[in-house]
């Protein structure tokens, strides 16, 4: 793993938390996006070298809307970054960790992700992540 790539905060409403985090670290927020596949609207800011991504749930069913009924807004996840995330993930295995998703998918920031499970990462959520390359 080659740095952390940013840390992912589960909010209840994008919108307010937008406002309070650019008050927060002196700056707007430089990119919003959806992700239909996981029902979660994001919002990135940056502060120095560092990235933090805000999560709100679109639908009840998403991982961040079970997230926030059960443990309330927070920090939900930290992601690194790695330059082959299907080595990467080969080699997690391999140590014993449990993969979430073994084959990686498109997630937000124009990255390809997967998750570890928490049971075996000290109740910490890790998201792997490799920037996609453009053609």
């Amino acid at each position: 793993m080659d740095k952390i790539e940013h840390i992912g905060i589960a909010v209840k409403n994008l919108e307010e938390s937008n406002i309070l985090f650019e008050k927060l670290l002196g700056r707007p927020y430089y990119k919003m996006e959806e992700v239909l596949s996981e029902g979660v609207r994001t919002s990135f800011f940056k502060s120095g070298p560092n990235k933090v991504e805000l999560l709100e749930a679109t639908n009840a069913d998403s991982p961040i809307a079970k997230f926030l009924e059960k443990k309330g807004e927070g920090i939900h996840h930290i992601a690194f970054a790695v330059e082959d995330i299907e080595s990467e993930i080969a080699r997690l295995q391999n140590e014993g960790f449990t993969v979430l998703n073994e084959v990686p998918k498109k997630g937000a920031d124009n990255k390809l992700v997967a998750f570890l499970h928490p049971k075996g990462t000290n109740g910490v959520l890790v998201e792997l992540c490799q920037e996609i390359k453009e053609m």
